[in-house]
């Protein structure tokens, strides 16, 4: 396959704002919604933003040879949504993120064991040194956790680091506008499951949050999609955790959750994870004949 680091970075920097932004909005639904109504929000409001548009292309737009490798994508996804939602709604924010963008370090395991690609041995203390950031940015521990929460959100991260490897796997077949459709389709009727014994009418508040999360979750999975068809998803993955810096951002605005110098210390030793990432790729597009480079 055929990388562009520097674009994949982008197209991921792009998804951690909008992830954010629907961090925010699911937090503000999830203190009168249940969780089971904020998934099928979620998956219900993306489809319905992407089939106008693949129906505008025909058959083809949505006609896969896939169809197995979206179901995984999608129970991978859907887990790892229940899951993270359930924290958000039970946590605070940053830590809640914090607990979720573990999925940097499982990424590069679940990669090299399902589809073989061997990350560089950088990425490994990087994933560390992310870890310690984000540990520094929400100091876990120094005040009352809700351990089950805490668990739930840990298993997201590895949940939603097996969907980002199957999103790699199928790239070379599946546009991204594809891959996020099929998601949205199978998450919207399996979420729909439990609407059955969960159903509650949402206030007006919780209707406009969940709208908000809706689309913002939609436009930041294209752009995920888009990052990890562009480079190896153990690169890609460390960028994810600007969304831990920006929602710690954002929660400080709206929630008073503050920053301090431990913080900003957390959020320099992030940023030095992004950049010690994606060294290596930069030094061998440097190194590649220039025919190489513009095929990148």
């Amino acid at each position: 396959m055929e990388y562009d680091l520097r674009r994949g970075a982008l197209h991921a920097l792009a998804s951690t704002a909008a992830f954010s932004i629907m961090g925010a909005c699911i937090k503000v639904a999830a203190a009168t919604t249940p969780n089971e109504l904020v998934v099928f929000t979620r998956c219900v409001v993306g489809l319905l933003i992407l089939l106008p548009i693949l129906l505008r292309r025909g058959g083809a737009g949505i006609r896969t040879q896939r169809l197995g490798g979206h179901l995984i994508r999608a129970g991978f996804g859907i887990a790892s949504m229940y899951a993270f939602f359930y924290a958000i709604g039970n946590l605070p924010l940053a830590e809640a993120m914090l607990l979720t963008y573990s999925t940097p370090l499982w990424i590069p395991f679940i990669a090299w064991f399902w589809i073989g690609e061997k990350p560089p041995m950088v990425v490994f203390p990087a994933a560390i040194l992310g870890i310690v950031g984000i540990a520094l940015i929400v100091k876990p521990g120094m005040h009352p956790i809700n351990t089950f929460a805490a668990i739930i959100g840990a298993m997201s991260g590895f949940f939603a680091a097996g969907s980002m490897v199957s999103i790699r796997r199928m790239t070379d077949t599946e546009p991204p506008a594809r891959i996020v459709f099929y998601f949205a389709l199978m998450g919207t009727s399996i979420s729909a499951i439990p609407l059955l014994w969960a159903w509650q009418t949402p206030s007006l508040i919780a209707v406009t949050a969940l709208l908000g999360a809706g689309i913002s979750a939609t436009l930041g999975q294209i752009q995920m999609t888009r990052a990890y068809a562009l480079a190896p998803a153990a690169l890609v993955g460390p960028f994810a955790y600007v969304t831990v810096i920006l929602s710690a951002g954002l929660a400080w605005l709206f929630w008073d959750e503050s920053l301090d110098r431990w913080s900003m210390l957390g959020t320099l030793l992030v940023v030095s994870t992004c950049v010690l990432v994606s060294w290596p790729q930069k030094r061998a597009l440097a190194a590649a004949p220039q025919s190489d480079k513009r095929s990148a």
